[in-house]
């Protein structure tokens, strides 16, 4: 018997609750950065092999701004995890001089290295610097329950989105990037937003006020599908369908948190400089 994509879909995220669970209820600081970090790697390596080729069968060692990427990556979410921001500006240039440098040593033979370095100096800010957000919303106040509350703000928006575009969906959202993206389902993943977001707020997080909240709502949901595009953009950009196929019916692990890479910024100014 065959499985339907939908029926994938849902298999695959419902047997990853347990972790989650797991990992919110019961895991420590430690535990969830390497939980982070085995997924920014993961989404980090598809994001190699797609722009830079670093799944081709002539590569036995990781191509250098492969691994230069990887480290770097690793050094800003250990940053995140021990709350030294100011390691940034550090790691990023010195992933930017690493760049440069793989730049002048193979450009007489290959003209197309500067796009290549430039696809991965994107990736490491891309990837690792937008997901060390949830490190510092988890090292903060009541940082597990804002852990929970943002996945569940996200999720729900990607939930609402795709059904209220599959049953609804009528007028086209950005058809040069993602043709299957609609308008109403651009809507209905707002209002899932601001539904869920509303409930979690109610349960876990009643002092909060709710004008601000509903506003964190929105602006998360809207990063989230701006996410969802930008990584559809990038696809597009070098004809790949998929990052991967690591999750059965959501393909790879950087397109189940391409939106997440997106909001979880925008959720960690409102905690820190809105909502307190």
């Amino acid at each position: 018997m065959t499985i339907s994509s939908h029926a994938k879909r849902w298999i695959t995220g419902l047997s990853l609750v347990p972790l989650l669970v797991f990992w919110l209820g019961w895991g420590n600081s430690l535990l969830f950065a390497l939980l982070v970090a085995l997924a920014c790697m993961t989404a980090l390596w598809e994001y190699f092999r797609m722009t830079l080729g670093a799944n081709a069968a002539s590569c036995h060692l990781l191509p250098p701004p492969t691994a230069v990427g990887f480290i770097a990556g690793l050094a800003v979410l250990w940053a995140g995890h021990i709350n030294e921001p100011a390691f940034y500006a550090l790691i990023l240039a010195f992933d930017m001089v690493a760049a440069g440098l793989w730049v002048l040593l193979r450009y007489p033979e290959d003209a197309s290295v500067v796009q290549k370095a430039a696809f991965q100096v994107q990736g490491v800010i891309y990837i690792p610097v937008l997901l060390s957000s949830l490190m510092y919303v988890r090292g903060s106040e009541n940082g597990r329950l804002w852990i929970f509350f943002i996945l569940v703000i996200v999720f729900a928006g990607d939930i609402g989105a795709y059904y209220a575009g599959s049953y609804l969906g009528r007028h086209k959202l950005c058809p040069a990037v993602s043709p299957n993206k609609t308008v109403e389902g651009s809507v209905g993943g707002l209002l899932a937003n601001v539904l869920a977001g509303g409930v979690m707020k109610a349960l876990l997080l009643p002092m909060l006020a709710w004008a601000p909240c509903v506003a964190m709502f929105l602006c998360v949901g809207a990063a989230g599908q701006i996410g969802d595009l930008f990584e559809s953009a990038l696809k597009r950009s070098v004809q790949v369908k998929d990052s991967g196929g690591l999750l059965p019916g959501h393909g790879g692990m950087l397109d189940r948190i391409d939106a997440l890479l997106f909001a979880a910024p925008v959720a960690f100014i409102f905690k820190k400089f809105i909502l307190g």
